[in-house]
């Protein structure tokens, strides 16, 4: 944080200073009272489970500036002390105050699959002419996002912000907080389907992205997602759509996987601009069309946003590619939906390799009660992309199986309960030349899957 003191957090929270000095500069936002960067604000959370003003005291020996309070309680000596209503609330006004106080343009990001990706690559490009923050790790929900923005420095010039939901309302909220000068949509799936039930209340919740967005603000929409299309021009705000179809203002065409990543020629207008990505597939293509089209409204050119994208690495556990042993793996381990599973299957089936191509995948959570269904549409689809293997891990992911046998794909299919009981096989079965993906939603722990295979 820059040029903040106590008072500031006073005023920003509409709390009431107990102890302390007005004047302590505080330089950071903590919600874990065992990690202080110095000269902290900590800002305990009351959970389902927990409550951490438990933790208060805790905090002030780590380090804490200043804390704030929800509960009736003493003051505890050593950091200054700000009695407030809500301690998530005042945190959303703090981080509200920050960012209004910065000034800078933010463009935020929002979608079913691909936000963080997309994030990245929007901000890659818009490097090319500004200094750019962005959202840290996955802090992108209405905690992690006011915590994020505190973050901004004097000399950021433009920043990018990620955007996560899974429930009604709280898109309107991550709005109010952000102000977005623009907004890119990646598309509407079926991800947290348990909470919002339906595509169509997704995609409503979705667009109060632009709830709170400036006047004259920009969306920037997935023209090829059957829901994003279809916002209107009288929505208020500018529309940019991007894709491969004819309706696209930015434009895909001779996308090709190659060895080295992926290729094609953005188009705008009567610009054309061959663009190489590190990274593999079409969805890739997709986040760098989004990543040219936001970086347009600051006039980086398409040139420039092309040169600053190569450079991309992509992510940890998001479509790593590496060797184990003398097989290579496609480490999608993250999460998993069925857009971005399907997605992964793609890049699988795009890759060249010297043996065999593997789809180890597993559960995908939170779909609601369709959710075998789903499973069992993903196997309709690999069954395009035949891989010559597929293993089956969790009693969803057994879907993924029938799907594809019903289909009448020549894959062989093997299903097992847990990883544990699949790792004795793969173990086995992974021979030299191989390539095999990994997928499944994150508390599947498909990572723990690879590292055993490494030892």
């Amino acid at each position: 944080m820059e040029q903040t003191t106590v008072k500031d957090l006073v005023r920003a929270s509409g709390g009431r200073l107990l102890a302390g000095d007005p004047d302590t500069v505080v330089k950071h936002v903590s919600i874990d009272s065992r990690v202080m960067k110095g000269q902290d604000l900590f800002v305990p959370l009351i959970g389902e489970r927990s409550d951490a003003h438990d933790y208060l005291g805790q905090a002030i020996e780590n380090g804490a500036a200043a804390v704030f309070s929800s509960r009736t309680m003493e003051s505890l000596p050593g950091a200054a002390w700000i009695q407030v209503e809500d301690t998530l609330k005042a945190l959303q006004d703090v981080g509200r105050d920050y960012r209004r106080r910065m000034g800078i343009p933010v463009v935020g990001v929002t979608g079913s699959v691909g936000k963080t990706t997309t994030r990245e690559m929007v901000a890659a490009a818009l490097s090319a002419g500004f200094r750019v923050f962005r959202t840290s790790k996955n802090f992108n929900s209405d905690i992690g996002l006011p915590v994020t923005m505190t973050e901004m420095g004097k000399e950021d010039e433009l920043a990018v912000l990620e955007m996560g939901m899974s429930n009604f309302g709280e898109m309107e909220v991550l709005s109010s907080l952000a102000e977005p000068s623009a907004a890119v949509i990646t598309n509407i799936g079926v991800a947290h389907m348990e909470q919002l039930k339906t595509r169509e209340n997704i995609f409503r919740e979705k667009l109060k992205i632009a709830s709170s967005m400036k006047a004259g603000g920009t969306l920037i929409l997935n023209g090829d997602d059957e829901f994003l299309k279809t916002v209107p021009a009288e929505c208020g705000f500018h529309r940019i759509f991007y894709g491969c179809g004819e309706n696209c203002d930015y434009r895909a065409e001779q996308v090709r996987i190659t060895s080295g990543g992926t290729e094609f020629v953005a188009v705008h207008g009567k610009d054309r601009v061959l663009t190489l990505l590190p990274v593999m597939g079409k969805h890739m293509v997709m986040n760098a069309l989004a990543a040219m089209a936001a970086a347009s409204l600051w006039g980086i050119s398409m040139e420039q946003a092309a040169k600053a994208l190569e450079s991309f690495e992509g992510f940890k556990n998001r479509q790593q590619i590496y060797g184990v042993g003398d097989f290579r793996v496609i480490d999608d381990t993250y999460n998993a939906s069925p857009d971005s599973m399907k997605a992964a299957l793609g890049v699988l089936d795009g890759m060249e390799t010297e043996g065999r191509k593997i789809a180890v995948l597993a559960n995908m959570l939170e779909l609601g009660e369709n959710s075998r269904q789903f499973h069992y549409e993903v196997g309709q689809f690999a069954a395009e992309h035949s891989p010559e293997l597929l293993i089956c891990i969790g009693e969803l992911a057994a879907e993924i199986g029938k799907g594809l046998l019903d289909a009448g794909a020549p894959t062989e299919v093997k299903a097992f309960a847990s990883r544990e009981e699949a790792l004795p096989y793969l173990r086995n079965e992974a021979r030299s030349g191989d390539l095999i993906l990994f997928k499944g939603s994150n508390s599947m722990r498909l990572g723990e899957l690879i590292e055993a295979l490494k030892g």
